[in-house]
């Protein structure tokens, strides 16, 4: 632990004093210092540790393992869900826990329902589903789609809960749909749900 706390104190030294260099460089010199190899690799480091620092955030804010933060982070990114919302999802609907199983036979992190899951992934089992990085990416590929569909984070919340037959019955009814499920995983968030 030592010796990457030295790294990362080296490359920020470097990085800083590379950006230095560059601002007292001629401006002819500033696209070689960009275009360098070293310069690409610190940037690179430097994504690295915006992202570290989120996902230690969420396992402090939630009081989850860093591993597993890391995963449920990593997952939204890769299907273009705002973390935020992805971890807010994933507390209500599981509380972490990688084995939760509904009395109506959802599954996982994210809950999945085995037959939702098989539209994304035609022939995924129940038992797979626990598997911690798929049930993420599956789960999070299925909220975006909801998303993008009804272009509401609150509906798309609504139908992944009630499913869409029930929210669509309450809409075409003049009915308000929520069942609260959107309030509790919402709180205070106020973002778009998507990275795009």
């Amino acid at each position: 632990m030592l010796l990457a706390g030295a790294a990362l104190a080296a490359i920020v030294l470097v990085r800083e004093r590379s950006l230095e260099e560059a601002a007292a460089a001629p401006a002819r010199h500033i696209p070689l210092l960009v275009n360098h190899p070293e310069a690409r690799y610190l940037e690179t480091a430097q994504l690295d540790l915006r992202r570290w620092h989120r996902v230690y955030r969420y396992a402090s804010r939630y009081r989850i393992s860093p591993d597993l933060a890391g995963a449920i982070h990593d997952a939204a990114v890769g299907e273009g869900i705002e973390p935020e919302l992805a971890f807010r999802v994933v507390r209500v609907e599981s509380e972490f826990n990688e084995r939760a199983t509904s009395p109506v036979g959802a599954v996982g992190l994210t809950q999945l329902m085995p037959e939702t899951a098989r539209h994304y992934m035609p022939n995924v089992t129940r038992k797979q589903l626990y598997n911690r990085d798929l049930n993420l990416r599956v789960g999070f590929r299925y909220l975006r789609g909801l998303i993008k569909e009804y272009k509401s984070v609150r509906l798309a919340l609504l139908v992944y809960n009630r499913g869409p037959v029930a929210v669509q019955a309450a809409l075409n009814n003049g009915q308000d749909p929520a069942n609260g499920y959107e309030r509790v995983v919402l709180g205070d968030y106020r973002g778009r749900g998507l990275l795009d």
